[in-house]
């Protein structure tokens, strides 16, 4: 009798969540014209994809269709390269955008200014600094960053001989 109900408990569980994943679906017709137009090519199999990457999907359809000529332009260069990446970078990039996204807001904004700041470096400051990073060992590497989101973040340098 246990096992019936633990079956019985499983089904309802499930039969909840595929109602769940339809409840966020989105259907073909809802979607503006715009965003129709950016994903014709799924049409065919979009009834038959996740809920979640309809979502993905539409959301990215909807940031495209508002962006002006340049960011496009621009969006579809870093898109081309991101594709001429063989598998395993993209799989360590995606990762670190993942690891990103998993830090706090604070943190994040802590990443972002240091990374302003180091890009401000001239080209031979900033190779130095790799450089040194690389020679470190795990351990110390470790430590550097824990350091690293622990500190306040610096000031911006002023842009001295740069040609930005």
């Amino acid at each position: 009798m246990t096992t019936h109900w633990i079956k019985w408990g499983v089904g309802v569980v499930l039969g909840l969540l595929v109602l769940c994943n339809q409840a966020f679906a989105v259907a073909w017709d809802e979607l503006s014209d715009a965003q129709r137009t950016v994903l014709s090519q799924y049409q065919a199999q979009w009834p038959g994809l996740p809920a979640e990457q309809q979502q993905r999907l539409a959301s990215g359809a909807q940031r495209w269709s508002s962006m002006d000529p340049k960011s496009r332009e621009a969006m579809q260069k870093r898109f081309a390269r991101w594709r001429a990446l063989p598998p395993e970078r993209q799989a360590e990039l995606s990762q670190r955008f993942q690891q990103f996204k998993n830090l706090t807001p604070e943190q994040q904004q802590n990443l972002r200014a240091r990374m302003h700041n180091f890009r401000q470096l001239s080209p031979e400051q900033q190779h130095h600094l790799r450089d040194r990073f690389r020679e470190l060992s795990p351990q110390q590497r470790a430590r550097a960053l824990d350091r690293m989101q622990t500190r306040p973040t610096p000031a911006p340098r002023p842009q001295e001989g740069r040609g930005r």
